[in-house]
Order: structure tokens, then C-alpha cells, then sequence
């Protein structure tokens, strides 16, 4: 352990210990996701305080926490993981209706989300019992953070978080065609051995912009946006580009300017058509966002029922 985190270690107590941390409580702490110095002084004061540590991995744990100078008995590390943790939440719930203070760490970042943990708190809701969040470091904001995904001349209209696409390639095409009706943000994560895969999947997307941020906080991080087309030719330029885990953002559907083109189509489509086939027609012909015209024409059809 270096100096500067026996200072980290005083510092979190002279900051946090006089906070409030009730018993029977669960405390979701948020890790590093590759820089160690991105633990907050809360967590580690909370590292040091509680009665045991649930953790996805007990020796990826046992190492991180000696790396802060925090040694802990095999005794007081509960593994809870994606395969156990039905069961294990069990145990937890036993230990914390006798009062005591849990914390819960996947093996990077903030847990529940895309790693273990959501299951162990909804058991615990379940029970009546807390589930208190210690909030840290998170791939998939730190990529939101930095994407700029909202166009110019609009509003940020959110992101949808969809995780890993499938590994077979015709589910993943199927995915990936159902994101391309998805005009808001989105968020995917993807394995190395996989990347180009994702790729070539979303080649259909065209010019549709996509941030891929790769080793984000590690020495070799790496953040840029492309074209969809032309993301599988980038990663095939240089081997180094395809190491390391990836957080993909596809940027939002860009909204053309309003010009009446789509909604006078749509109108024409819709008198002769069902409405989702003329939504998609309106939109293929016109490049208006479909999700839009989708809304306009239920908006249109209300309008002509009320007439």
C-alpha cells in the first residue's frame, strides 16, 4: 500500500465516520473499474466498519481491499455472484435481521447493474430490509459522460441502457435492427473477442454516430466516435483497438429539421395503410425519426376520431 492511501484511510474516517450507517443495512459500494485512486472516502470507511464484505469474486476483493491496507478474514467474505446469488441472499438476509452491517462489491464498478446485485437487494426488499447505496465509478456513465451524445439544437431526450447484444448472429441482427427504431441514446457493452462482431452488426446503422470507449480510467484508455459503418474498419486498422472491455454508444437519432415532408406523407400512407406500415414507409422514404411519426399518428387518428 503506498502512502498516499494511508492517508486516504484517515482522511475517510475524519470524513465519514460521524455519518449515519444504521444496522441491518446493505451497502452497495460502488469500486474502480481500473484506477484504484477512484474509490470514494465513504467506501473505504465503510470497508473498514462493516461486520463481513459480499463480494462476486472473494480473492479479486481480498486483493483490492489490501491494496487500501484493509485485511480481512476469509471469514468475513461472503461470495455472491451471478451463479449463487438466489441463494447466498439467504445467508445475507439472516446476518442482517441480527443487525449487522453488510457491504457488496461486484468485482468493478457499480453493482446491480450490469454485475450481480439486483437480485440480492430485491430479496432483501422483500424482507423489509435496506439496501443503502455508496455511490463510485461506472463504465457506462464515465462513456456517457464524455460521448456528447445530444445533437445540436436539441434536448437531451435520455439513453437506454441495453447491455450485452446476443452472441449468436442472427439474434444480434435482430437486436441491433430493433435499436435502429430506437431514436434516443443507447448504451451496450461488449467483450474484446466480440467487438468486431458488434461491428459488422451495426454497419446497418450508416452514419448513425457511435462512441466506443474501451479501457476507460486504465493506462491504455481509448475514446473515439465514427460512423457506424465505418466502426468494424477502424477496429481492423490496428490490433491494439479490439483489447480491453468496450462500452458502445450509439449517439441519438439525429432529428431533421422540421419541414412538414414526413407528417404530409404519413398523412397519405395512413389513409390507405395500417398505421405501423405507414409509419415505417413515411419514415424510410422521408428519414424522419420513426418513433416521431409513430407518435404523430396516433396523435392524427385521435384527431379524426374527435371530428
Amino acid at each position: 500500500m503506498s502512502a498516499s492511501f494511508v492517508s486516504a484511510l484517515t482522511a475517510a474516517r475524519e470524513a465519514a465516520a460521524t455519518q449515519n450507517y444504521p444496522q441491518g443495512t446493505l451497502y452497495v459500494v460502488a469500486t474502480p473499474i481500473g484506477n484504484l485512486a477512484d474509490i470514494s472516502l465513504r467506501s473505504l470507511h465503510v470497508l473498514q466498519m462493516v461486520d463481513a464484505i459480499a463480494c462476486e469474486d472473494t480473492r479479486h476483493t481480498q486483493g483490492m481491499l489490501r491494496s487500501y491496507g484493509l485485511e480481512r478474514s476469509g471469514s468475513q467474505l461472503l461470495a455472491v455472484h451471478q451463479h449463487n446469488e438466489a441463494e447466498a441472499a439467504a445467508g445475507i438476509i439472516a446476518r442482517l435481521q441480527q443487525g449487522q452491517r453488510i457491504a457488496y462489491v461486484s468485482d468493478a464498478g457499480t453493482p446491480g447493474i450490469s454485475d450481480p446485485g439486483a437480485r440480492l437487494c430485491a430479496a432483501l426488499a422483500a424482507h423489509g430490509l435496506r439496501s443503502m447505496p455508496l455511490p463510485g465509478a461506472s463504465s457506462i456513465t464515465s462513456a456517457l459522460s464524455v460521448a456528447g451524445c445530444v445533437p445540436p439544437g436539441q434536448t437531451d431526450g435520455g439513453f437506454v441502457f441495453a447491455g450485452f447484444l446476443p452472441t449468436k448472429n442472427a439474434e444480434r441482427q435482430t437486436s441491433v435492427q430493433k435499436l435502429a427504431d430506437e431514436a434516443r441514446c443507447v448504451v451496450l457493452l461488449e467483450a474484446p473477442h466480440r467487438i468486431q462482431d458488434m461491428a459488422k452488426a451495426l454497419a446497418v446503422l450508416g452514419t448513425r454516430k457511435v462512441t466506443l470507449a474501451r479501457e476507460i480510467t486504465k493506462q491504455f484508455e481509448q475514446i473515439t466516435t465514427h460512423a457506424a459503418q465505418d466502426v468494424a474498419d477502424w477496429l481492423d486498422a490496428d490490433a491494439t483497438r479490439i483489447k480491453g472491455e468496450f462500452v458502445v454508444v450509439l449517439h441519438p437519432v439525429e432529428v431533421q429539421q422540421e419541414s412538414g415532408e414526413g407528417e404530409r406523407v404519413l398523412r397519405l400512407l395512413l389513409a390507405e395503410l395500417p398505421t405501423k406500415t405507414a409509419v415505417k414507409l413515411a419514415a424510410d422514404i422521408t428519414g424522419a425519426s420513426r418513433n416521431t411519426l409513430y407518435d404523430r399518428a396516433l396523435q392524427i387518428k385521435r384527431e379524426a376520431q374527435d371530428e
